[in-house]
């Protein structure tokens, strides 16, 4: 779908799948830049928000300006912009991830704080119980943020922080950062032609490590 097109996306009905991407100020800009870019290959509507704090990291981390940024997505929507389509429950989505996800934006998700268009599309996707993954990018962790964590777990959302797999042998961030963005497809339920390391099962019989 081409930007003209995408302008009349307005979910009152389903040509094809379609997921907003909210990007807000955690480091990790790339996951993502990189979610959209996989989406796009596999046919996927996106819809993209991105916080103030958001566009610092982008800026700084990715090299993308905003008019790339915005161009790598389907239909862009301003943070300010509360009367988007994504704001309403009417408007019919098959998931919302947050990547990366601030800990001010976890806490507007888990306190139901809708103070920018990414917590009320977040809000609004928990409620009518969509999928919602949030890329939590923090460390350490303090026990607001754990039960911030809860509390968004205990309303549906997925809290999956972008941790490296290290059994799938990466050679590089991009493919750190790659093996994240397939996770976060098949929590959305969307297959993607890119093949990456599934966990197979230890190659060493479980005897060789007896003590």
């Amino acid at each position: 779908m081409n930007a003209r097109m995408a302008a009349h996306d307005d979910g009152t009905r389903k040509p094809q799948r379609r997921v907003v991407v909210a990007i807000s100020g955690a480091t990790g800009a790339i996951y993502g830049v990189r979610l959209l870019q996989a989406l796009r290959a596999c046919s996927v509507t996106t819809h993209l928000v991105v916080s103030r704090a958001g566009w610092m990291t982008v800026a700084d981390e990715t090299g993308f300006d905003r008019a790339a940024l915005r161009d790598a997505a389907d239909v862009y929507h301003d943070q300010n912009e509360v009367g988007a389509s994504i704001a309403s429950g009417s408007f019919q989505h098959d998931g919302m991830v947050i990547a990366p996800c601030s800990m001010k934006t976890l806490a507007a998700v888990a306190h139901g704080f809708d103070d920018n268009l990414v917590a009320r599309a977040a809000s609004v996707t928990l409620k009518e119980r969509r999928k919602l993954v949030l890329l939590a990018r923090e460390t350490p962790l303090t026990l607001a943020h754990l039960r911030n964590m809860t509390l968004a777990t205990e309303m549906g959302a997925v809290v999956m922080p972008p941790l490296p797999a290290f059994y799938a042998k990466p050679d590089s961030i991009d493919a750190m950062v790659d093996y994240t963005v397939m996770r976060v497809l098949d929590q959305l339920r969307i297959a993607s032609d890119k093949p990456y390391a599934r966990w197979q099962g230890l190659a060493a019989s479980p005897a060789s490590f007896a003590r």
